[in-house]
């Protein structure tokens, strides 16, 4: 792997957040059944890789908006 690519799992992962969920569970149960991931450590690595220069530069507006939330979420606290 290229080290200014994501690799497949970090593209699909990216992908998931970019889709809009109905109803309480939807991105949980996709998360098992696309990812084959727990939704902890989906959200794990979800975390690191808003942290990560490739998913910002591979998805800017994704990551930029999560980066957003996160931020709101911390100052709430």
């Amino acid at each position: 792997m290229d080290l200014g690519e994501l690799a497949e799992r970090e593209r699909r992962i990216l992908a998931l957040e970019r889709r809009g969920f109905s109803g309480p569970g939807a991105k949980e149960r996709a998360v098992r059944e696309e990812l084959g991931l727990a939704p902890v450590r989906y959200y794990q690595l979800l975390n690191a890789l808003l942290d990560d220069p490739r998913a910002l530069a591979c998805d800017p507006v994704t990551v930029n908006r999560l980066r957003r939330i996160r931020e709101s979420r911390r100052a709430e606290r």
